[in-house]
């Protein structure tokens, strides 16, 4: 069977994000990718949330994480009575699911869905790590093919030749948007932000997309605004952590200082993914971590004992600042995101 991930870059293979396999769960380490290629094992379901929780996988690799962190608290649980092994997969769908607050919500659909099909399985006695298993395989399928949906919606507004630019990664659109680009026959070439303090443009991104082929330039956190004047980028792409129902877009930290830039200079700003429908922008919580990772970079500290650092992960970019909402189901404005909900759709996650 030809999957959904075939013709995609590296990084972006299944096998290659989070992986479930006799007991572990193997997760390429993006923190240190492309530098070096190596994996984190987890042989408990914590490990997994433990490693979400630190960025060994970022973008949408923790949703796939999190599902093969799953297929590995089933199999923990192998043994116990059935009321147990029930209870055990819960407990793992809350921890696992709240591993970064920000994201909280679209984690719980994952987890949950899987501890659905592992209860229905444990209750027929039948293998709870393979439904689980092939319940996350199965969401991968589905979400990469709805992400080529938006890909084609998003690659029909781009210039047959152009400049775009993005910020931080947005995972499988970031692969979807590559093919897609080579299928509409278009000439595109890249501006990537670095994305600090873990440079996932620079090493996420921009790896990529030049695994895919494409010309990809980067440029640091602090050159966005010079950079659409001086290279003349044509529109700005993101996608969002969260898509709030009043059009409020939570990204990476960063995208809201380009968001404005690109206003300024009159470049549209479309913003991809599902809308979260669920979310408003009053109950939006934005995680702080460690500032120490905002002063030190690669291991390394960058400031005199004392200093202080500030790092909240993602901003909210409000609707005034965003062009389109591009989706699997069309193109919407940030202030009519109601509609999308007026059709049937199919669970994302």
């Amino acid at each position: 069977m030809k999957r959904m991930d075939d013709g995609l870059a590296f990084m972006l293979q299944y096998e290659n994000i989070a992986w479930y396999e006799n007991g572990k769960v193997r997760i390429l380490d993006r923190r240190i990718y492309p530098r070096e290629v190596k994996f984190v094992e987890c042989t408990d379901y914590h490990e997994v949330r433990q490693a979400i929780t630190d960025m060994v996988t970022q973008s949408a690799g923790p949703y796939t994480a999190a599902g093969m962190g799953m297929a590995l608290a089933a199999y923990q649980a192998q043994g116990l009575p059935k009321e147990e092994q029930i209870a055990f997969l819960e407990e793992a769908s809350e921890v696992i699911s709240h591993a970064r607050p920000t994201t909280a919500n679209r984690m719980k659909l994952i987890t949950d869905a899987c501890y659905e099909v592992g209860k229905e399985a444990i209750e027929k006695g039948e293998s709870a790590v393979d439904a689980i298993f092939k319940r996350t395989i199965d969401s991968l399928e589905r979400r990469y093919g709805r992400m080529s949906i938006v890909a084609k919606n998003l690659v029909n507004m781009f210039p047959k030749k152009g400049k775009v630019m993005t910020q931080c990664f947005g995972e499988t659109i970031v692969g979807c948007m590559g093919r897609e680009i080579r299928n509409q026959n278009k000439e595109i070439e890249f501006y990537c932000p670095e994305t600090r303090p873990y440079l996932q443009g620079a090493r996420l991104t921009a790896s990529v997309l030049k695994d895919q082929g494409f010309k990809v330039t980067v440029i640091t956190d602090n050159m966005p605004a010079w950079t659409i004047k001086s290279k003349e980028i044509d529109l700005f792409t993101s996608a969002a952590d969260t898509i709030s129902m009043d059009g409020h877009i939570v990204n990476k930290v960063g995208t809201l200082q380009i968001a404005i830039t690109a206003k300024y200079f009159g470049v549209p700003y479309f913003v991809t993914g599902i809308p979260d429908e669920d979310k408003r922008l009053e109950n939006i919580i934005i995680e702080e971590r460690n500032p120490e990772e905002v002063i030190s970079c690669n291991g390394i500290k960058n400031t005199l004992a004392g200093v202080e650092g500030y790092y909240p992960s993602f901003d909210i970019t409000p609707p005034e600042l965003v062009s389109a909402v591009v989706t699997d189901q069309g193109v919407y404005s940030p202030y009519n995101l109601a509609e999308y909900y007026e059709k049937e759709v199919e669970q994302y996650y």
